[in-house]
């Protein structure tokens, strides 16, 4: 306890610095963020370059930052032909209408909008099931941030109210996933009143907003599993203020993580340099000079890393551990300055951990293990050590 406790204060004293040792901060958050006094948060912050390394700057920035994020709100959800955020009533006429095939036409750009929220809809409802959190109504719902009128909730814009979980998924790479059954599927989802919000629906308008400022890249499947955890974060603080505000904050520290690994999301660059077939040569390379008889194993068996690596990667391995060690292991891959390196290490360390079924497993066997990581049979921490002694 003493020990925690020295800990503790070594966290405080670097925040209250004046300027923040980002040296000394990585080499703590790299051992695990403690939860007491918000230290996640502001950690995750600074890690993801949201809060700047001088502390006096922190107020300002934040409150600049926060603004911004409304007026994204008032400018980026309106629906045409009803009331703007100004108040005024915009009439529909006969140059724009429903039908409109002109490509600056409102409702077209409107109907293309449904589409997208169509589908961040689907993915933000069934946010960890297995948590009831994302179902809860937040404390701070965006009426009561934007203004009764300020805003179009976005439910009312999905007409489906009910969703299936599947349990079978197939990756751009047309490679069938068989894992989705791990998170317990919750087949109807009951909407709050008028007035209230779900933690999902905030996670739902934070997504729409990313992809309507990011038109070049969009909404992809599995952007929800990487905002989740830092929503998560920011909403369950013990800080009023960092829960109040933590749809805006979630939104930037969100943005600047995309903007380091959106990369992996854009299926034109999968097999270049910068794209995910090079992490997942990477994490092929590095269990080679580790272990050669379970690299070759693999290769033997053609169980190809595109057949579990490639969610592993490109969702951080939100997916395959419970929401607190996935919390755990994000302090490692957001402390480390080769943050992304580190997480081909514990890819790595992940198939070294089951070795031993491996090399005794047929196909069928090895693709379910390997797609369905047992993480019950393995303390995170033994995980982050067997990846800092292969790095």
């Amino acid at each position: 306890m003493s020990t925690y406790k020295a800990r503790l204060q070594e966290f405080k004293t670097i925040l209250e610095a004046e300027v923040i040792d980002f040296k000394k901060l990585r080499k703590l958050v790299f051992s695990g963020c403690p939860y007491e006094a918000g230290l996640r948060s502001k950690c995750w912050k600074l890690m993801l370059y949201y809060l700047p390394k001088n502390t006096s700057e922190w107020e300002k920035e934040t409150k600049k930052q926060r603004t911004t994020y409304l007026q994204f709100i008032d400018e980026m959800i309106i629906k045409p032909g009803t009331e703007a955020s100004d108040g005024a009533i915009e009439d529909v006429t006969l140059d724009d209408h429903p039908l409109n095939p002109n490509p600056e036409s409102k409702w077209r750009a409107y109907f293309k909008d449904n589409e997208m929220l169509l589908q961040i809809d689907k993915d933000c409802r069934r946010l960890c099931p297995d948590l009831n959190f994302f179902q809860k109504a937040t404390e701070h719902p965006c009426s009561r941030l934007c203004g009764e009128n300020s805003f179009e909730t976005l439910r009312k814009r999905v007409e489906q109210c009910v969703l299936q979980s599947e349990s079978v998924s197939q990756n751009r790479l047309g490679i069938t996933n068989m894992a989705t059954s791990r998170r317990k599927p919750s087949n109807e989802f009951m909407l709050l009143p008028d007035g209230q919000e779900a933690h999902w629906e905030v996670c739902e308008r934070i997504l729409f907003v990313y992809a309507k400022l990011n038109p070049g890249l969009g909404y992809i499947q599995g952007m929800n599993e990487i905002l989740g955890p830092i929503y998560y974060t920011f909403a369950t603080d013990p800080d009023a203020d960092c829960r109040e505000n933590a749809e805006a904050d979630s939104f930037f520290c969100f943005t600047n993580l995309m903007s380091e690994i959106r990369d992996n999301f854009i299926k034109t660059l999968d097999d270049s340099q910068c794209g995910i077939g090079s992490l997942m040569n990477q994490l092929m390379t590095t269990l080679k000079e580790k272990d050669v008889t379970l690299w070759y194993k693999l290769q033997e068996q053609d169980l190809k890393p595109q057949f579990y690596a490639f969610r592993w990667l490109t969702l951080l391995l939100s997916q395959e551990f419970p929401l607190p060690d996935v919390l755990r292991i994000w302090d490692s891959l957001f402390a480390d300055d080769k943050r992304f390196n580190f997480l081909i290490k514990v890819g790595c360390a992940m198939l070294l951990l089951l070795k031993d079924d491996l090399l005794t497993g047929d196909f069928p066997s090895n693709m379910k293990l390997v797609q369905n990581f047992p993480y019950s049979s393995f303390d995170v921490q033994v995980v982050i050590k067997k990846a800092v002694d292969i790095r």
